[in-house]
């Protein structure tokens, strides 16, 4: 099952399912362009992995951490499926970031990697956009990654069922193929990264872990449209407007 969450015609938040016919509510049927796509959970907070596909830590010119690098983003950064999102103008380079982001399903702590599956509700696709100049400048990253919808998500959180084991995930800049890897690329894998986290802090339901970036990554500019292709979730377009 793929589950969105929209605002219809009439202004209310609802929960349907994503067909390929519409989004299915209440026994009715909405059209995709028809109503506003919110992103599919509402998490209190997103973790985030740096540096986890090695091509990715080369462009950098940075070493392959020992270790799970993490920082969060918070619910403010969060924009929707279709959303044309602000960014600063004043702040230099912003670059896109396609990432396949799990949706933790219940309230969790201390996971070891063989139960991790028991703990996601599903996936979801994450365009971590990213302030390069602030991030350079300071260590925690909050100018630099947690600006307003610094994290486009969606259109959908696809089921486990639904998803491959190691899905593909691919990033269109204004219809050119930027970046594309699979999760079996992954430095460190998704079930290695939740017993991490949760040594650390309780997961609870809906939070995100967003788990890297492929190589590819590049500078976005007014007017661009961002697409971000997780195989078996579908497809997040985002619209750039500097401010």
């Amino acid at each position: 099952m793929k589950v969105t969450r929209f605002v219809d015609p009439a202004g209310s938040i609802r929960t349907g399912e994503w067909t390929d016919d519409g989004i299915a509510f209440g026994g009715r049927s909405y059209d995709h362009d028809e109503v506003d796509v919110l992103p599919p959970v509402e998490p209190s907070k997103i973790v985030c992995i740096g540096r986890n596909y090695a091509p990715h830590a080369d462009e950098r010119n940075a070493d392959i951490p020992d270790r799970p690098l993490l920082f969060l983003k918070p619910p403010n950064a969060l924009s929707g499926h279709g959303d044309t999102v602000t960014l600063p103008s004043d702040r230099g380079r912003i670059e896109y970031e396609a990432e396949v982001g799990v949706v933790i399903g219940e309230q969790c702590r201390n996971v070891q990697p063989e139960d991790a599956a028991d703990v996601i509700a599903g996936y979801t696709c994450v365009n971590d956009l990213s302030n390069r100049e602030d991030q350079r400048q300071e260590q925690n990253w909050v100018r630099g990654k947690a600006f307003d919808n610094a994290a486009p998500m969606g259109p959908v959180m696809a089921t486990p069922d639904e998803v491959p084991e190691h899905p593909e995930v691919t990033l269109h800049h204004d219809g050119e193929v930027k970046q594309n890897a699979t999760t079996a690329d992954l430095i460190f894998p998704i079930p290695d990264l939740i017993a991490e986290i949760t040594t650390l802090m309780t997961l609870e339901p809906g939070d995100v872990i967003a788990t890297g970036t492929p190589a590819g990554v590049g500078p976005l500019s007014d007017g661009d449209v961002v697409e971000v292709e997780v195989e078996g979730v579908g497809t997040l377009r985002t619209h750039v407007r500097f401010d």
